[in-house]
């Protein structure tokens, strides 16, 4: 959500800016973080089978309060990695960085990230990773939910655009997690999650800290700098959230930035008629495209050698997650011809080779429950902000965005597991225009996770403390996606703590 849903400012007091009367006092949480022990690096956590990593990445661990109206109470650890900067007389400090999700693990993100820096960024930050507070390796949480998927996540109208077991479906979650995880999740909050990442800060005994985040990253790091504005030295924001809309109206835009999203899609689906027979124009792939997802939303189809059955939910949340990365759309493409050629009965050998690698379950990591991605992505999206209860209106809000955005079928407005939640434990932390001018945003023009307008509005949010530079291109990653306009920008920003003077519009986009 950002959601990758992937992958974040303020310069107000915290007693002023951040929370309600409840959260914690000024002076103990200084006390508390000064407290804070170094890290002890050593080797990382095991991988998933299959998975690897930068052999030069070391790990350790930071303790940190469960509640931080509590610093004496109950403490958790975090999980955190570290690819040390080059040898050089250059190096600055640290440059956190966090994919996203919400709730997408993040101890190999350095050795993601490295291989797309230049020499001059890798002499100048040591890359830090971590796993934020429920996930991965980071006390991990779960529910127990039965299905971890994003399918089960996102609550598309059943054919007829009933919500009815939308909201049976959102109750029972709400209700597992009550039940299995217990009052101690409401204390995984992005809130606390940016108290970490100052206790982190502190455990490596630096004063400041540059951070690099993406999709719901971005809103991480506009709470940490609302928080602890004094602390944050230089800040990528990359596939914005918008932080008025957390998380309630978070998914307002998608029905539009799909619509815009699609159609680059279509436009290779198109390109490929004759071996693909979506369709010859970008109109003709996506009337198809409608037809097999209301047919599949009636008649599900059975995958060859899964026990899984191709729904509508189903193709259209894949559709999602191909549309978010340039590279994938040819799959995209062939993923439609399969899906097709599903419902039909004419299943070729490789097209079910595409559905089995499509849906192929990534392999377990060893000490994480296969939900916890789950349960952490409605941890943090329920937790974080109160949700609306009332039945009826989402109800009526579902069949408006279904009429309006086919190709999102209502599933933006719908009821989520949020309805049932418990109240959070603090109020959002407000984010302001106020503060050192240290931002810089990097926003796709066609994202279809985090739409352009949410990047706007979070430019508008922080005001002159931000740089926006806005890039011509689709998909949720905008650095390293083609644009010599974007990167340079990004570079000189993270070398010399320049920013743009106005906004930017890169149209420079080349194919890598």
């Amino acid at each position: 959500m950002g959601f990758t849903v992937a992958t974040a400012a303020c310069g107000a007091a915290p007693e002023e800016d951040a929370t309600n009367g409840d959260a914690p006092p000024v002076v103990a949480e200084a006390a508390a973080t000064a407290a804070t022990s170094r890290i002890t690096w050593g080797k990382c956590p095991a991988l998933a089978e299959g998975a690897s990593r930068d052999p030069r990445l070391t790990c350790g661990t930071v303790k940190v309060p469960l509640d931080y109206r509590d610093p004496g109470g109950e403490k958790i650890e975090v999980a955190v990695s570290k690819l040390p900067a080059a040898k050089s007389r250059d190096r600055r400090g640290v440059l956190l960085l966090n994919p996203g999700g919400p709730a997408l693990a993040g101890l190999d993100t350095p050795g993601v990230v490295a291989p797309t820096l230049p020499p001059s960024v890798l002499a100048a930050y040591d890359l830090v990773g971590f796993d934020p507070r429920g996930v991965g390796h980071s006390t991990p949480q779960s529910c127990g939910l039965d299905d971890p998927s994003l399918v089960g996540l996102f609550p598309y109208p059943a054919a007829d655009g009933s919500i009815t077991a939308n909201v049976d479906h959102a109750r029972a979650d709400a209700e597992r997690c009550a039940a299995n995880a217990g009052e101690k999740l409401r204390y995984f909050t992005t809130a606390n999650t940016a108290r970490d990442m100052d206790r982190i800060r502190t455990a490596l005994g630096e004063k400041k800290i540059s951070y690099w985040g993406q999709s719901y990253g971005t809103y991480l790091g506009t709470v940490y700098e609302s928080l602890f504005p004094e602390h944050a030295d230089r800040v990528v924001l990359e596939g914005n959230v918008d932080p008025a809309k957390v998380w309630a109206h978070a998914t307002d835009n998608w029905g539009k930035a799909m619509s815009e999203r699609f159609p680059d899609a279509a436009k290779v689906a198109a390109a490929q008629h004759a071996a693909l027979g979506l369709g010859s124009t970008v109109d003709e792939v996506t009337r198809k495209y409608l037809a097999l997802a209301d047919r599949l939303d009636r008649t599900p189809a059975p995958v060859p050698g899964t026990p899984l059955a191709l729904t509508g939910p189903m193709l259209r949340t894949v559709t999602y997650s191909l549309l978010l990365h340039n590279e994938s759309l040819p799959v995209l493409a062939r993923f439609w011809k399969a899906a097709a050629g599903l419902a039909d009965g004419t299943l070729s050998e490789a097209d079910g080779q595409v559905l089995q690698q499509v849906f192929a379950a990534p392999p377990p990591t060893p000490g994480v429950p296969a939900d916890n991605q789950a349960t952490m992505f409605l941890a943090l999206t329920c937790g974080d902000a109160q949700w609306p209860g009332n039945v009826d209106e989402y109800a009526r809000r579902t069949a408006e965005d279904r009429a309006a955005w086919p190709l999102t079928a209502g599933m933006p407005a719908n009821i989520w597991a949020c309805a049932f939640w418990p109240e959070p434990v603090e109020e959002p932390v407000r984010v302001t225009g106020r503060g050192p001018r240290n931002t810089l945003i990097l926003q796709n023009r066609r994202d279809n996770a985090t739409p352009w307008e949410d990047g706007i509005g979070l430019y508008e949010a922080l005001g002159k403390r931000a740089a926006f530079v806005g890039a011509d291109n689709g998909g949720h990653y905008v650095y390293n996606q083609g644009s010599t306009c974007v990167d340079e920008a990004t570079v000189t920003f993270l070398t010399t703590g320049r920013l743009p003077d106005k906004e930017v519009e890169c149209a420079d986009i080349a194919p890598r």
